[in-house]
C-alpha cells in the first residue's frame, strides 16, 4: 500500500494560503509594539488562535486536496490453469428493446450482467464474443479484468458487425454458437471450459441435437443462458414504438430447448445471483498460478476537500461572533 501524487506541485496552494496568516501575525506583532509604546494593555493571546489554526488547518487540507493524492494497493493475481469461460452477447436489434424510453435497454442489461458475472469469476480467464447470424469474437480468454471492461464498454454494440441476412426479421441465429467449439475458442490448456450467453432468446430455429454433440465432446463446455427479454419491451425509434418488431413468445423455449440438449441452465437476467452461483459451481475448483498483479487505486482528493469545510465553517461561525 502506498500513496503517490498526481499533482504535487498543487500542494503551492498551501503556501498561497498560508500569506493571510503570516500577514495577520505581521499585523499582530506591531499591534503589540504599539501598545508597548502607549503604555496599554496586551490583547487576549487566546483571541487568535482558534482562527489561525482554523486557517492553517484550511490551508493544509486544500494544498493536500490540489496534490490529488491517490492511495495504491497491491496484491497478488491468482488465475487457475484448467478453466476458462467465453461470454457471448448477442447484438442484433432486437436487444434495442425497453419497456420505455427511460427504461434500459436490453443490450446495455446484458452489458451489466456481463461485468456483474465476471466480478464473480475473478480467478478465471474471461472471454468475450458477439452474436448474431453469426459470432466474432473480440477478446480472447483472459484474467485482465481492466481489458474485460474496456473491450465491453469500447468493442461491443448492436449490430456490430451488421448481420449478413440484415433485411431478415430476425436474424439472429444461435445456431452459429458451434463456432465457439468447431473455431477452437478456448485454450488446449483449459480442461474445465464455460459458455455464457447473454441474449433475448429470439432465434431462427436451433438444431439443438448438433449443438448438444458438439458441446458435449470432451472436454465438454458447459453453458448458461442468460434470458435478457420482457414480453411488453419495444424498439422506439424517435419516442414511438416500431410497428415490425414484437417481442417472440417463443424466445424462452428456444432457449431452453439449447440447454436441455446441451445440458446447461437459463436463467432470467433478474436472477443473475443464481446464474453467477451457477457458473461458479461449474468450474469448481483447481489449480492456480500467479499471474501478475492487481492493483486497488482510491482517490484521497474528494475526502480532503470535503474535510476542509470543517476548519472554513469554524472561521465563517468565529467570524460572526
Amino acid at each position: 500500500m502506498s500513496v503517490t501524487f498526481l499533482t504535487p506541485l498543487g500542494a503551492l496552494v498551501a503556501v498561497l494560503a498560508l500569506v493571510p496568516l503570516a500577514a495577520a501575525f505581521a499585523a499582530r506583532r506591531r499591534g503589540d509594539r504599539v501598545r508597548r509604546a502607549l503604555a496599554l494593555g496586551r490583547e487576549q493571546r487566546g483571541r487568535l488562535r482558534v482562527p489561525a489554526l482554523s486557517l492553517a488547518a484550511l490551508a493544509g487540507l486544500v494544498g493536500a486536496a490540489a496534490a490529488q493524492p491517490v492511495l495504491q494497493q497491491t496484491h497478488d493475481r491468482a488465475v487457475r490453469t484448467d478453466a476458462e469461460a467465453f461470454f457471448v452477447l448477442d447484438v442484433s436489434r432486437s436487444m434495442l428493446a425497453q419497456q420505455s424510453e427511460a427504461s434500459p435497454m436490453r443490450i446495455d442489461r446484458a452489458k451489466d450482467a456481463a461485468e456483474r458475472m465476471r466480478s464473480g469469476l475473478a480467478d478465471v480467464r474471461v472471454g468475450l464474443a458477439t452474436v448474431t447470424d453469426r459470432v466474432l469474437p473480440h477478446l480472447f480468454p483472459s484474467s485482465d479484468a481492466d481489458v474485460f471492461h474496456a473491450t465491453l464498454d469500447r468493442s461491443l454494440g448492436i449490430e456490430r458487425p451488421p448481420p449478413r441476412g440484415a433485411f431478415l426479421a430476425n436474424a439472429t441465429k444461435l445456431d452459429s454458437l458451434a463456432a465457439v467449439r468447431t473455431l477452437r475458442y478456448f485454450g488446449p490448456s483449459a480442461r474445465k471450459r464455460l459458455l455464457v450467453v447473454f441474449t433475448d432468446g429470439e432465434s431462427q430455429p436451433v438444431a439443438n441435437a448438433r449443438l448438444g454433440s458438439l458441446f458435449r465432446s470432451r472436454p465438454a463446455i458447459e453453458t448458461v443462458f442468460v434470458h435478457v427479454w420482457g414480453e411488453k419491451e419495444r424498439v422506439f425509434s424517435n419516442g414511438v414504438p416500431e410497428p415490425q418488431y414484437v417481442p417472440d413468445p417463443a424466445a424462452r423455449s428456444i432457449l431452453d430447448g439449447i440447454a436441455a440438449s446441451t445440458r446447461g441452465a437459463v436463467y432470467p437476467d433478474a436472477s443473475l445471483g443464481a446464474a453467477t452461483r451457477h457458473a461458479r459451481a461449474v468450474l469448481g475448483d483447481g489449480p492456480t498460478l500467479t499471474e501478475g498483479t492487481q492493483r486497488g487505486r482510491h482517490p484521497l482528493a474528494p475526502f480532503l476537500a470535503a474535510a476542509a469545510f470543517l476548519p472554513l465553517g469554524l472561521l465563517l461561525w468565529r467570524r460572526d461572533r
